[in-house]
């Protein structure tokens, strides 16, 4: 209908930065935009005045589209009220096409990684339930699509490191920095199990390494204290992460591969809340340092 209707009109660049409090034309032309895609009532679109409900409703755009919800104009937020009606009804097409096409089974209760959008969302006979902020693959590293069933959440995890990271993230910082292993808690293991020494074993490898490494449990792991397992052939998975800071970013692509999910305990809580299992306990738990995997 939107479309049929004429779709919204782009910003001028001028609109960047406005915030509440700013007045004018380009405030005006703001508020017809967010009018037209039920951000704000009509009823608050009159005045020229970037006031509360003006603030409210680009919040509310803002949470749409994943962004930092500021209530002010930046480069990103600019950038997504600017693409026209007619893209996004294509987008929305192109989704419905995609998920037409999808073997997975819907049931009453699952978990939606995006990772374009760097989200995921909890859901519940239709209904989002909880919506987690993402760190999925960087563009080199890219997250795959897969459908999986989460099979269990570990608590204070240990950390194998995947081989194609000791291939190409440690080995190259070990030339740099001998103590990078120290460092970073992480222990050299034959395909035993059995601890060995670090330079016992062959770092200029070609192909597979033949040894693991493996972080120790704790706060700084590289998992967090959190794991949700889905067994996959890509071997991703969902997981805590001791870099809360890259949740404030508006561009979350930064992982190897896996989701980091920002407040992933209260994602395995809703997870778990049919076995009676709560938030309090995992937070008990892992403070503890008990390493629990609840199946």
């Amino acid at each position: 209908e939107i479309v049929a209707q004429g779709g919204w009109r782009p910003l001028a660049e001028s609109a960047r930065g406005l915030k509440q409090g700013a007045r004018g034309a380009f405030v005006t032309a703001l508020k017809e935009r967010l009018a037209i895609s039920g951000d704000l009532d009509n009823a608050s679109s009159a005045s020229d005045l970037f006031d509360a409900a003006t603030t409210s409703a680009l919040k509310r755009f803002q949470h749409r589209h994943g962004l930092s919800e500021t209530g002010a104009i930046g480069r990103l937020t600019f950038a997504a009220l600017n693409v026209s009606a007619d893209v996004r009804l294509k987008q929305l097409r192109a989704s419905v096409e995609r998920l037409q096409n999808n073997v997975f089974k819907f049931e009453k209760r699952y978990v939606v990684v995006n990772i374009p959008g760097a989200v995921v969302e909890a859901v519940n006979n239709g209904k989002v339930e909880r919506r987690h902020l993402a760190v999925v693959g960087k563009k080199e590293r890219q997250s795959p699509v897969i459908s999986a069933r989460i099979s269990s959440v570990n608590l204070n995890p240990h950390w194998t490191v995947p081989n194609s990271i000791i291939k190409n993230d440690v080995a190259k910082a070990l030339k740099k920095d001998l103590a990078y292993l120290n460092k970073h808690n992480l222990r050299t293991l034959n395909h035993q199990g059995e601890e060995v020494d670090p330079n016992s074993v062959n770092w200029n490898f070609k192909g597979n390494p033949n040894f693991l490494l493996r972080q120790d449990p704790g706060p700084q792991n590289s998992l967090g204290q959190l794991k949700i397992d889905m067994p996959n052939t890509q071997a991703v998975y969902m997981h805590d992460t001791p870099k809360k800071e890259l949740f404030k970013q508006d561009v979350r692509f930064h992982s190897s591969g896996c989701a980091r999910v920002s407040d992933v305990r209260d994602l395995a809580a809703w997870r778990l809340a049919e076995q009676g299992v709560t938030r309090e306990e995992i937070d008990r738990d892992i403070e503890a340092g008990l390493r629990t995997e609840i199946r």
